[in-house]
């Protein structure tokens, strides 16, 4: 197999129309309500991963809403123990399983193909597959909880509580299930991700050339890849215990209630960094953009990503030094927390640096990306003093642990997810977002956050433990209660003005053009919205600093088909172009497989006998997935021989 020849031309290269119109043809979806359920377009896929996380990102927000209002005063009746265990539940479980890990995804699963130069991502029906197991679990735990058997056991779902013995009917057996739900999207959608940053990257993008959204994107995969099966295992245990009889978490018939925890938590504390990094992806890219030169210091940004997502996981026990662990193996823990604040501290030293020496552009971006330094780096202070053991012990179970996850996860995640979807809104509908709605939500969000989470500090360090629904006002928490109460109204309204905006900009906001922001990265490089092939001819990467490096021309490789949906396979270190692959084209056949998965999942709550005959059902759907398409002889040698790339013309 031979390599092509890397032609300098003029970009965007001048097509043949009618070699774009077969080119659109061949790669754009299906109209109508069957397209929209065949499509295996990475953007189309993306998008109703991000679209299906921010509706359980609304859902998570009002039951946070609820929450509030009834811990707002002293001895208040808004709701009982029972609905306020089930919705305390929920909101926790919803952010953390429903909305931030998936919402990550979806925004790789989008950009990622854009920004390496290729034309759709890997696997494309198993990445459609991943989201309709996504849909399928979130719809499942809802319609459990809207008819009243929505889990209660906290989203943590600690044994005993979770067992048979304290927790009987089928409220933790949902939320068990749900587990496996999105266990496997998320799995798949790491699956994709590495697969296309591995072997899909433009040619000459080498691993030291990809942009830092990538790295991000790339670490967070690997980490979904080894902390997912440690959740799911426990989750798969657990409804053996409540479902089986088995005593994986029964003390008295030898199991380990503590085994529990840990499984659970080698997965939990690193979810908080598949969360966080692509946010730090986020942060790189927009601070590139506006400060108008490349990140200072490139190989140190990529060495404290992978540094982050290697020591994240020698973390979990310190959600554990009020269990029976040992001292001294608590100290090494203790480290572990303690020193994971030095990646992150590299990477803000590098983009105060970036901004220091660049020429900063204060768009709205760029106020989440600075909202987002200030209010991690309270959320960090407070979490390198959780990570000492003396502290712990007394901070443990109170609000105090409440206000650290909330700064680290909204001050960590949320404020660069709102910078980025103003970073790339115009890319993905054409047009910009309003800079005054803009500004009004970053102000109202920014202040909502710390009036809201900053004096639950303060409740924690008086005493007031997580997971109560009421209190006394002896207590004295009354006001400070009430003062969290009302910061939650004003994050509310930011979200609202957000929401407006996203609306008024979808259809009446202004006309972007191919690159609005003088952006570096491939994406920008085609038109806004992409189409659905994203590039005529793939362009070849000669610099890491991407399209400014180009002084508005930019090499391509020409040669993939137009007839087929081909794509382009390049090497792991070196993007070298290898071959030309036939993408497989849309097919109802990822759904048909979930509805099957689905089927059997639910049902297998009530009766050990559906996971066989699940599997022996799940025949059909991939029958419908592999079987081979019949066409021309042209067409079958296409489909099953694999091309080498010739040099162009």
């Amino acid at each position: 197999m031979t390599t092509a020849a890397f032609p300098e031309v003029a970009f965007p290269v001048a097509v043949d129309p009618e070699d774009r119109a077969r080119l659109h043809r061949t790669w754009e979806q299906t109209s109508g309500f069957w397209g929209w359920l065949t499509s295996v377009n990475h953007k189309s896929v993306a998008t109703r991963y991000i679209a299906t996380a921010l509706l359980w990102f609304a859902l998570g927000g009002l039951e946070a809403a609820v929450i509030r209002a009834q811990l707002s005063r002293p001895e208040n009746t808004l709701v009982g123990p029972d609905k306020y265990n089930q919705i305390f539940t929920m909101h926790g479980t919803t952010m953390m399983f429903l909305f931030s890990v998936p919402v990550m995804v979806g925004m790789g699963l989008y950009f990622v193909p854009l920004m390496v130069g290729a034309r759709n991502i890997a696997f494309p029906r198993l990445n459609a597959l991943g989201y309709w197991i996504f849909l399928a679990g979130g719809v499942f735990l809802y319609v459990a909880f809207f008819l009243n058997t929505g889990p209660d056991a906290g989203w943590f779902a600690y044994v005993p509580l979770s067992g048979p013995a304290y927790s009987p009917g089928k409220r933790v057996d949902v939320w068990a299930q749900m587990i496996t739900f999105t266990e496997i999207s998320a799995l798949i959608g790491a699956i994709v991700i590495i697969a296309t940053t591995l072997k899909m990257r433009a040619p000459g993008m080498s691993l030291k050339n990809m942009p830092l959204f990538v790295w991000a994107q790339f670490v967070a995969a690997f980490m979904i890849i080894f902390a997912m099966p440690s959740v799911a295992t426990g989750s798969m245990f657990l409804a053996f215990d409540r479902l089986a009889k088995t005593q994986f978490f029964n003390p008295s018939e030898g199991g380990d209630a503590l085994l529990w925890q840990h499984l659970f938590w080698f997965f939990g504390h690193p979810e908080v960094y598949i969360i966080f990094i692509p946010a730090l992806g986020f942060v790189s890219q927009i601070v590139t953009t506006f400060c108008r030169r490349p990140v200072v210091g490139y190989p140190v940004m990529v060495l404290a990503l992978i540094t982050t997502g290697f020591i994240g996981f020698g973390l979990w026990v310190h959600h554990m030094f009020a269990t029976t662990v040992p001292l001294l193996g608590s100290s090494f823990f203790t480290a572990a927390s303690t020193f994971i604040a030095v990646p992150t501290g590299v990477q803000m030293f590098c983009w105060i640096a970036t901004i220091w020496l660049g020429r900063p552009v204060w768009r709205t971006p760029m106020l989440f990306v600075m909202g987002f330094i200030a209010t991690f780096l309270i959320g960090g202070l407070s979490g390198v003093m959780v990570a000492s053991t003396s502290f712990d012990l007394q901070a443990h179970d109170t609000y105090f642990v409440v206000a650290h996850l909330h700064y680290v996860l909204l001050g960590g995640a949320v404020f660069p997810l709102l910078g980025a979807f103003y970073y790339w809104f115009p890319k993905v509908t054409g047009r910009l977002m309003s800079e005054r709605l803009g500004q009004w939500n970053f102000w109202l969000l920014f202040i909502g956050v710390n009036l809201t989470f900053f004096p639950m500090h303060k409740l924690g360090l008086d005493g007031m433990p997580r997971r109560i629904y009421t209190y006394l006002e002896s207590t004295g928490w009354g006001t400070l209660n009430l003062v969290a109460s009302i910061g939650a109204v004003v994050i509310v309204t930011g979200m609202t003005v957000f929401v407006v905006n996203l609306a008024l900009s979808w259809r009446r906001g202004v006309l972007a053009g191919a690159n609005p922001w003088d952006a570096d990265t491939l994406e920008w490089a085609t038109t806004s919205p992409p189409a659905p092939y994203n590039f005529a001819d793939v362009p070849v990467v000669i610099s890491r600093e991407g399209l400014w490096a180009y002084e508005n021309e930019i090499p391509v490789l020409t040669g993939l088909r137009t007839d087929v949906p081909e794509v382009l396979v390049t090497t792991v270190m070196d993007a070298e172009p290898v071959v030309r692959h036939e993408d497989p084209k849309p097919s109802i056949a990822p759904l048909a497989m979930a509805i099957v998965i689905t089927t059997m999942l639910i049902a297998g709550i009530f009766s050990a006998w559906a996971y066989p005959i699940g599997i022996v059902s799940l025949a059909v759907p991939f029958a419908m997935w592999a079987w081979p398409r019949r066409g021309s002889p042209d067409h079958e040698r296409a489909v099953h021989e694999t091309y080498a790339l010739e040099a162009p013309v």
